[in-house]
């Protein structure tokens, strides 16, 4: 006798009642007696109130004509009025068993599970390869006591009985794809045997896609690292036509694609051993949903962001590059109007793919048939061929109006509240305006043909280290060189930090000559400088007072002047913040839960906003993928993002979703936003699931039990990383893809602390 329930473990043997009359009496381990046991095919086994959505479903399919194995249900109002004659079932046991000669399954059966809310699959026990009256009894007893729930309840619980099929291949039969979340699809996970070391995790199977008409997609072997014995195919091609049938009846019978456990006996017959809704599936994006990804503005935005901050910096580089799209002809005005360039997905910047540029088309050949982008084009050009000429001296005084504005800006602590709003919204439509600018003379103007032309990160790398290399302290650097802003992502909450290090002046700025970079190094000087220099050598008062001049640095081009100045405007929003939020007496990262408008409110004498100190800062969101498209607010990665087909550089996604927390090995304090590591998923993880971040598993298969827990949960899960016990200890941090199969290793966050 083998026990699979919570704790999957194995009970025993027992060859008790092999043969012989049938006898009535009570039974050692269990009793019963009241209504009696209800053969399959009766309709009084197909109410799920008392006979449990398992039996209750196996009797309908029966009914219907699909290849059930016979059996009986013993009620829930019969299974639990105990103690007294139990002839009635011993003559069910004795007919269906042979009188012990064949071996049985019991069953749970609860009201409660296979249901279309919820599975609870694997968390009620069944009892395999059962011979004899006592172990039957004892058998009856395990799946009733298996009915006690972690919260202390009990679940009303029925119990099935059918003979035990010796099965060459079992697995399970989805009638949709759950991990993809196409309904067009069938996925079918084979093994040999029967299922049941597929769906307790021990196993991984074989994995077949089919249409569903039953044709083959693609097929993939488990990662076991072991090579198969033999090259025959665990199912044949007419065999998963006859699966691809069974899902097609089943959908038929029970209204819905189904969940289903099947074998096929030595003679080569199909049987449905068990049959259930799909309870979770994976959110596909809807057709034409945008294709987004962080890269374009990753740079300028990489963290993740407040309310505040997405409406000081996200909003004005929106506008800036619907601006340029719009001047230069590349999209749509109307698009350009309704559809957000840049947006935030979990308060970090994404950008349009498609929009920028950053992808080809969906369908090439439509494209270059389609009039209505030339058209664009053809009405932009005369604005293009003129802006191209223009752009270089339109940069240029651009970069000298916001070089003058910020001399002339007064500290912050010196502005009464009208002059701290009317600073935030010139800044804010200064953004608009340097964005724009930066976007056009990237996209209209050539790039530098000298290789040692000069960058914006490459001079403030540069200045860096010749004020390390002078002893400047750490918190001085800034203020005696601005231009190292460029090497810092604005943020209103945090503490600002520099790189660490100090690069090599010599070689380790790409794009700087090195005669040059070392000139610069050793002529630079904290001090400030008399006479007219370039632009960006001009004084920013963003700190209250004057800072140095970058004294000898080389002129940068356009667009790298103006994305200094972007970098520049965003500092000084951040210092008026920071001055508000003085005065206000708040935090500052309380002070970033407040959006725009109500920040503009605040300063034009309205009170803070009445729930301003029950707002709580959102969750640490995970980095986004490289590309992706939103279902239902859902990030789902591109398939490309891992190999195409759900396996990323960790393992294979079986329920999707994105999350980033601390590793957990299920023993000891659980952390917060904790990830568990395992090395297969066995069901009696179960209770474990509810808060849980992130699941990983070293084995396991997409259709397990605690597979389709996960996805019940929606629970960012990952099964086949392999050595993922080592790789990833308790206490570290991950990142955990469930739709990729995408498994990293991150860094705790960092405290957030308030700038200076």
């Amino acid at each position: 006798m083998t026990m699979l329930d919570e704790h999957h473990g194995e009970g025993a043997r027992d060859g008790d009642g092999r043969g012989g009359a049938v006898r009535s009496g009570p039974v050692e381990a269990y009793d019963m007696a009241g209504p009696d046991p209800v053969p399959l095919e009766q309709p009084a086994a197909a109410a799920p109130r008392t006979a449990g959505s398992k039996a209750a479903n196996l009797a309908r399919a029966a009914r219907a004509g699909l290849p059930v194995l016979p059996g009986f249900v013993i009620p829930h109002a019969a299974a639990t009025h105990r103690g007294t004659d139990g002839a009635v079932l011993r003559r069910a046991w004795h007919e269906l068993s042979d009188d012990g000669t064949l071996p049985l399954v019991v069953r749970s059966s609860s009201p409660q599970e296979d249901t279309e809310e919820s599975s609870l699959a694997g968390q009620f026990a069944s009892v395999l390869d059962v011979r004899g009256w006592a172990a039957f009894g004892t058998a009856v007893r395990t799946v009733l006591d298996s009915a006690g729930r972690p919260d202390g309840s009990t679940a009303p619980m029925a119990v099935l009985v059918q003979p035990m099929l010796t099965a060459r291949v079992g697995g399970v039969l989805f009638g949709a794809d759950p991990v993809a979340g196409r309904t067009d699809r069938l996925l079918v996970s084979a093994v040999r045997s029967g299922p049941d070391s597929l769906v307790s995790g021990e196993q991984a199977g074989t994995d077949h896609w089919l249409s569903r008409s039953g044709r083959l997609l693609r097929t993939e072997q488990p990662e076991t690292g072991v090579p198969r014995a033999d090259s025959e195919p665990l199912l044949t091609r007419a065999q998963l036509l006859r699966l691809a049938r069974l899902a097609r009846r089943a959908r038929r019978v029970f209204g819905g694609p189904q969940d289903i456990e099947f074998g096929f006996d030595g003679d080569g017959r199909l049987w449905l051993l068990q049959s259930r809704p799909i309870t979770a599936m994976a959110v596909r994006p809807t057709r034409g949903a945008r294709l987004l990804g962080p890269g374009p503005v990753a740079e300028t935005l990489p963290e993740q962001l407040a309310p505040l901050e997405e409406d000081l910096w996200v909003a004005p580089m929106a506008r800036g590059l619907a601006a340029a799209l719009d001047i230069g002809g590349t999209a749509p005005r109307r698009l350009l109007r309704t559809v957000p360039v840049v947006t935030t997905v979990g308060g970090r910047a994404a950008a349009d793919l498609r929009l920028l540029g950053a992808v080809p088309p969906r369908h090439r050949w439509l494209a270059l048939l389609n009039p209505a982008p030339g058209a664009r084009r053809l009405g932009s050009a005369w604005r293009v061929g003129r802006l191209g000429a223009a752009l270089p001296g339109l940069a240029t005084d651009l970069v000298a109006d916001v070089d003058s504005r910020l001399a002339r800006t007064p500290a912050p602590s010196t502005l009464d509240s009208p002059a701290l709003a009317a600073e935030l919204r010139w800044t804010r439509a200064v953004l608009v305006s340097l964005h724009a600018q930066e976007a056009l003379t990237g996209a209209l103007l050539p790039a530098p043909r000298d290789k040692n032309h000069s960058t914006a990160a490459g001079t403030a790398l540069t200045a860096l280290s010749g004020a390390r290399a002078r002893g400047v302290p750490e918190e001085r650097i800034i203020a005696t060189h601005p231009v190292v802003l460029t090497l810092t992502a604005p943020s209103v909450r945090g503490r600002r930090r520099l790189p660490a290090g100090t690069p090599d002046t010599g070689t380790a700025v790409r794009g700087q000559g090195r005669a040059r970079v070392q000139q610069q190094s050793e002529t630079a000087g904290p001090g400030p400088q008399t006479g007219r220099g370039p632009a960006h050598e001009r004084a920013l008062s963003v700190s209250g007072r004057p800072a140095a001049y970058l004294p000898a640095a080389p002129a940068l081009p356009p667009r790298e002047s103006l994305r200094l100045r972007i970098r520049w405007v965003q500092e000084l929003q951040v210092r008026l913040v920071l001055e508000t939020a003085r005065r206000l007496g708040l935090d500052a990262g309380r002070l970033a839960l407040l959006r725009w408008k109500e920040l503009t409110e605040v300063l034009d004498g309205a009170p803070l906003p009445g729930d301003l100190a029950e707002r709580m800062p959102a969750p640490e969101s995970p980095p986004l993928p490289d590309a992706f498209r939103l279902a239902e607010g859902t990030v789902v990665a591109e398939r490309g993002s891992g190999d195409g087909r759900g396996r990323g550089a960790g393992g294979r996604g079986v329920s999707g979703g994105r999350a980033v927390g601390t590793v957990w090995d299920g023993t000891g304090p659980r952390p917060s936003e904790a990830v568990l590591v395992v090395r297969t998923l066995d069901p009696a993880l179960a209770p474990l699931l509810p808060g849980l971040t992130g699941l990983v598993a070293q084995t396991g298969s997409p259709l397990s039990h605690l597979a389709v827990l996960a996805r019940e949960f929606g629970l960012p899960a990952v099964v086949g990383a392999g050595d993922a016990l080592r790789r990833f200890p308790p206490g570290s941090r991950l990142t955990v893809d469930g739709t990729t199969g995408d498994v990293r290793v991150g860094n705790a966050p960092v405290p957030v602390e308030d700038a200076p």
